[in-house]
């Protein structure tokens, strides 16, 4: 555990300390039992609903995360992000509190910017321990899971109905509640989101699990409290984020030169009007350590686009952007010295104090107006994501990774042969980008431990067969470090169905950076490679699918880096071994010639490869832009290639 700076400025940057700014110096070793202590009971916490839950988002999926906050609000866990305590915490003071009372809440312009959509369904539980002197227990901590719930009513199976124009269309909308009281649940109020639900049993279970599992991680930190001490174990926590906010500032934001850098990326549909580019925006101020509380972050979202008519908007600015921050903040771990140290930086609320949000008047996407819709405010959230890890690229030179888009939904509803209803909806991942050291990774998830749906469950419980699933070849951006695969799925249904898809970079794609070119993107077929194939919008809520048809699912690779003609030719060989590049793909791409096009033992044709190489060189621009966007942004910029920002200089 990093040591604690007393410096003036580094404690002028602690607002929220539980302990006196001189008296947090426990001994670093219980510091670290601690830590481990509250990442089990977080680990524990999921276990259990992961094990007691019903759907198949929440048991199989694992769409949700824990997270323990300190009586402060702040969150002490780094594993996972979570939703935050600040809307219970305004709405029931923390002294009308009692052991056993479970809060429950959805309301995404009631949550202070932790809830992003209606499915995300968040519990909260308080923590309870006497303090020295004290004869009653008082609250002193928190202990939430959120999730992604199956259906919580609204105009379509889901309830992300790709054409919402208002919030109202998307669900049930529930502010803070007491759901339990001392440990006796609120009935009516469980009757009534269930009743709203066409999963009511799930939905049911689900619920019971989460508040279950959190009323188990309360009593396990009770007894931490209980062995060690409140005020013992609250200068603990202030030492942890102490010693993160420190380590950022040392290992991370010194990697960042002093200055201000600006870029841009898109949204390219909100299921309402014709697809445009919907522009999220970041100018990245690094300032220096005489500003007040130490150098830091300015985050300034000026210059993004007004808020869609559709549902892709994001409620980011309440709580001056508290989930926001712990949110973007991971990205920043990619310029630690290595890949071992960034996977051991936790993002907890240590790193609030370097990053300071400025966000534009109400009435864009990232500061939308009640009840603009909300459900799909992926294609925002994780945007920024991208939009931040560019801004960062131009300032170090492109030692960050290529772009990402890890989260889709789609999904079959109807009857099952027994005229049961049924919804089966998935995640599924895609490439990450190209790094400075390294391939992507392929068909990864941005929620850590999240999966796709195993073949063997959805084919024993609806009436489809996975026919196919592979690695998406080519998916991957061309690049020294080639990008990551996305998936290939194909379903053949056995009974009539609809098909449904909440899906961005359909038509833009995963950008690469440095030389790095832009991934392939998402795509849905019906029928491919037939007189009857049919492309599906990558947002639509009801497309009918007879029995007998396939369904092809393409998601998404990750952006390249690096120039693709300085590739190793052994790599590239390697790849069309492995099935990851085509023959065709490795010429055009990356310049390599196959003798033979030999696919099952393929092999260079040295001279072939030298000369082609060479042509592609020469035929390249005099200044090409620092990042690829591939060939949808001209579609949709009216016939620019790339973005005002796509140079460094800009």
């Amino acid at each position: 555990m990093t040591a604690i700076l007393d410096s003036a400025a580094a404690q002028a940057a602690k607002p929220y300390r539980l302990t006196d700014a001189d008296g947090a110096s426990p001994d670093p070793v219980l510091v670290e039992i601690v830590a481990g202590y509250l990442a089990s009971v977080e680990m524990e916490v999921e276990t259990s609903i992961s094990r007691t839950s019903r759907s198949p988002m929440i048991r199989d999926a694992h769409d949700f995360r824990a997270g323990i906050h300190d009586r402060n609000l702040r969150k002490l866990t780094g594993r996972s992000y979570s939703a935050l305590v600040h809307p219970v915490a305004r709405d029931f003071p923390l002294d009308t509190m009692k052991p056993g009372d479970v809060f429950f809440h959805n309301d995404v312009y009631l949550s202070e910017g932790g809830i992003g959509h209606l499915p995300d369904l968040c519990v909260t539980v308080p923590v309870f321990a006497t303090r020295s002197g004290d004869t009653e227990p008082k609250v002193v901590a928190f202990v939430q899971a959120f999730g992604h719930h199956d259906d919580i009513g609204g105009c379509c199976p889901g309830s992300m109905p790709s054409g919402a124009t208002t919030v109202f269309e998307e669900g049930l909308m529930v502010p803070p509640i007491k759901l339990w009281d001392q440990g006796v649940p609120n009935e009516a109020a469980l009757r009534i989101m269930t009743r709203n639900s066409r999963t009511p049993d799930a939905l049911a279970a689900d619920l019971d699990a989460e508040c279950s599992a959190c009323l188990m991680g309360a009593r396990r930190l009770t007894e931490l409290f209980e062995r060690y001490g409140v005020e013992t174990v609250e200068s603990c926590f202030d030492a942890m984020m102490d010693a993160t906010t420190e380590t950022y500032r040392r290992e991370i934001l010194s990697k960042i030169p002093r200055g201000e850098y600006t870029w841009e990326d898109y949204a390219e549909h909100d299921g309402v009007d014709e697809p445009m580019l919907h522009v999220q925006r970041i100018t990245l101020t690094k300032t220096g350590p005489e500003d007040e509380g130490g150098e830091r972050l300015i985050l300034d979202f000026t210059g993004t686009g007004p808020q869609a008519k559709g549902p892709i908007n994001h409620c980011g600015d309440y709580a001056d952007g508290n989930f926001l921050i712990k949110w973007l903040a991971p990205i920043l771990r990619n310029l630690a010295d290595t890949p071992e140290r960034m996977a051991e930086l936790d993002v907890n609320e240590g790193v609030v104090p370097l990053i300071e949000m400025k966000f534009p008047e109400k009435g864009t996407l990232i500061t939308p107006i009640f009840p603009a819709p909300t459900n799909a405010r992926t294609f925002v959230i994780l945007r920024l994501l991208g939009v931040l890890a560019g801004v960062v690229a131009k300032a170090v030179d492109g030692n960050m990774p290529a772009d990402q888009e890890t989260i889709r939904y789609t999904g079959v509803y109807g009857e099952d042969f027994e005229g049961h209803s049924y919804l089966m909806r998935e995640v599924l991942g895609g490439g990450s980008g190209g790094r400075n050291y390294a391939d992507g990774e392929d068909t990864i998830h941005v929620v850590p431990d999240s999966r796709n749906l195993p073949t063997e469950f959805t084919e024993s419980r609806f009436p489809f067969i996975v026919e196919k699933l592979v690695l998406a070849i080519d998916s991957g951006g061309a690049g020294r470090y080639r990008g990551g695969l996305g998936y290939e799925k194909h379903i053949r249904m056995l009974k009539d169905a609809h098909f449904m898809s909440i899906a961005d970079r359909s038509i833009l794609a995963c950008w690469g950076v440095k030389g790095g070119k832009a991934g392939r993107s998402f795509s849905v077929v019906l029928n491919p490679g037939t007189a009857e194939e049919r492309e599906f919008d990558a947002l639509t809520d009801a497309e009918p699918i007879k029995a007998g048809e396939v369904v092809r699912i393409r998601t998404t690779g990750g952006g390249g880096w690096g120039d693709p003609l300085d590739r190793p030719v052994d790599e590239v060989v390697r790849d069309v071994l492995w099935r990851k590049v085509s023959v065709e793909g490795a010429r055009d791409d990356y310049g390599v010639v196959l003798k033979g096009g030999a696919v099952d033992s393929p092999a260079a044709d040295t001279e072939a490869t030298e000369a082609l190489r060479a042509r592609m060189r020469t035929g390249r621009a005099a200044e090409e832009p620092f990042f690829d966007r591939g060939p949808g942004y001209e579609r949709l910029s009216g016939g620019a290639k790339f973005a005002e920002y796509d140079f460094i200089g800009n």
